[in-house]
């Protein structure tokens, strides 16, 4: 959005519109994500219980992901 042509009053109440609607966003993510990892918990729990080793799994290399800033 091109704010340079808007007043000083349109800018600020898009950008506290944009922050209202991102930390909803933030909120929603971070449930999702203690959604998952209480699955994934259920999970090892499962594996563990049926004598499935994770760590040696863990101790496999990982590729490392790209910093956002560079994908952006």
């Amino acid at each position: 959005m091109d704010t340079k042509n808007m007043s000083k009053d349109e800018q600020i109440g898009f950008h506290k519109g944009s922050l209202s609607t991102l930390s909803k966003e933030r909120e929603e993510l971070a449930r999702i994500l203690s959604i998952v990892e209480q699955l994934m918990q259920m999970h090892i729990g499962a594996l563990k219980e049926l004598g499935v080793d994770l760590t040696k799994q863990e101790k496999q290399e990982v590729p490392k992901k790209k910093p956002v800033e560079d994908i952006l």
